[in-house]
């Protein structure tokens, strides 16, 4: 059974799991690179009790494989595959997985490091963190849209 390339969750994902799913049966990956984001206690020098993740069930999907397109043109690599989870999140809990293969551990990297570029600025998430001061919106930082504009991508999210 072939894995999908994005999935959207409320669950939490087995990194070691992901990995060994991911690599199984393709002898010629020589390089896997992953990198698991998550949920800090702190942001803009405040307290963080939970994150809110939402999204659009079919767009949000829609989105990132067209970023997994982008990066399969960029770099040579052979399998991605992503997992955002969405819905009430805590400080420690995992909330994204970027892994990708590929022959040799650059294309690797870079590919992972882009799609999680794109991911931060353009993937279409909605973050709500709670507070001692309350809910606040969580938009994308003017360091996130610097990060995938050294790929040729420009945004305007901060």
């Amino acid at each position: 059974m072939k894995l999908p390339r994005v999935s959207i969750q409320t669950a939490d994902f087995d990194l070691s799991a992901e990995l060994a799913a991911l690599r199984a049966q393709d002898k010629r990956i020589g390089a896997v690179c992953s990198f698991v984001g998550t949920v800090r206690d702190r942001n803009d020098g405040l307290s963080v009790s939970s994150m809110a993740l939402e999204h659009y069930p079919g767009m949000t999907e829609k989105a990132i494989e067209a970023m997994i397109d982008e990066a399969c043109g960029r770099f040579d690599i052979f399998g991605v595959r992503v997992i955002h989870r969405v819905g009430l999140l805590q400080p420690l809990d995992q909330v994204v997985m970027v892994a990708v293969t590929s022959a040799h551990r650059g294309e690797s990297f870079r590919a992972c490091e882009f799609l999680m570029d794109y991911l931060k600025t353009q993937a279409p998430f909605w973050k709500k963190e709670e507070t001692p001061e309350g809910a606040r919106w969580v938009d994308a930082r003017v360091s996130d849209d610097a990060a995938l504009a050294r790929w040729g991508i420009s945004a305007a999210n901060a």
